[in-house]
């Protein structure tokens, strides 16, 4: 094991042990404050002056967001969008990429150019919305599901990985008598557990912390999501403090143990929780994934 013994070595790893805490602390701070403020009475927090620890611990503001029907209905909408569309975009993906990983596929490096292509260039917003609406997709809960099946980005990193694979796995397939499917299923898809982890745990953070979709693309108050919900919430929170002052808010406070602020800063937590939850359980896998699959381009 290696060893600082010089004076300079330690008071290198002092330095970087002190800027690691420093980076914890100022990309904690924000989420634990949050934290502190939803479990907080909102009687006692217009008082301010609440920064580690809640004084006036209450859980009012959770109560009154799990009594909500609107923040209910946007959890079901998101864990639902979430489980059935993150499967199905790591199969596509995963399908697609192990095509292109053949490299006698007839045409494969313009197909892989063409697609590389819709990364850096779009027909914006109005046009999508026309094509989502020509196919019938506007207003539906298929318009969380089918846009987003497919990312180039994934598909170059797992296309990467299976291109690593020794060639001699598939080779001693093919005389043994298996196809591309039995290939995929029963070789492919076994070694590339990491990586296919990996993107799966991507594309399900995209699904969860989504808004833009729900907010543009769906009009139906059933088919909101939680991340639309709460951009509803803090508008209509900035409203508030436009319109009806900080005293008024701060008399309004006082006579209740919730407030738009700790209303907010629970539905936060609520939205955030469960990725960061599922991510250590997938950490181990997340780490090979990004680094096998970026060897090489």
């Amino acid at each position: 094991m290696f060893t600082f013994k010089s004076a300079g070595d330690r008071a290198y790893l002092s330095f970087v042990y002190l800027f690691l805490a420093f980076v914890f602390v100022i990309t904690f701070y924000p989420f634990w404050n949050i934290l502190v403020l939803s479990l907080n009475s909102a009687a006692d927090a217009v008082r301010g002056g609440i920064y580690l620890w809640p004084r006036d611990i209450s859980f009012a503001s959770y109560q009154e967001i799990l009594r909500d029907q609107e923040i209910l209905n946007g959890i079901k909408v998101t864990f639902l969008r979430t489980l059935v569309g993150t499967p199905l975009a790591v199969a596509v993906i995963s399908l697609l990429a192990f095509a292109l990983s053949k490299r006698d596929l007839v045409g494969g490096r313009a197909i892989g150019l063409f697609f590389i292509f819709t990364m850096y260039f779009g027909g914006g917003l109005i046009p999508y919305y026309m094509i989502l609406k020509s196919v019938h997709l506007i207003d539906t809960f298929a318009v969380y599901i089918l846009p987003n099946l497919m990312n180039v980005f994934f598909v170059i990193i797992v296309r990467t990985f299976m291109q690593e694979l020794p060639a001699e796995v598939e080779e001693s397939a093919k005389i043994d008598g298996a196809n591309d499917v039995q290939i995929y299923w029963r070789i492919v898809l076994p070694i590339c557990v990491p990586v296919l982890v990996t993107i799966g745990l991507f594309s399900a953070i995209n699904h969860w912390n989504s808004w833009f979709d729900s907010y543009v693309f769906t009009y139906k108050p059933q088919l909101k999501t939680l991340q639309a919900v709460l951009v509803k919430i803090l508008n209509q929170y900035q409203t508030q403090s436009f319109t009806s002052g900080a005293s008024q808010m701060a008399d309004s406070a006082k006579r209740t143990a919730v407030s738009s602020d700790t209303i907010r800063m629970a539905a936060t937590m609520v939205a955030t929780l469960p990725i960061i939850l599922v991510y250590p359980f997938l950490q181990r896998f997340f780490v090979k994934g990004m680094t096998l699959g970026a060897v090489k381009s």
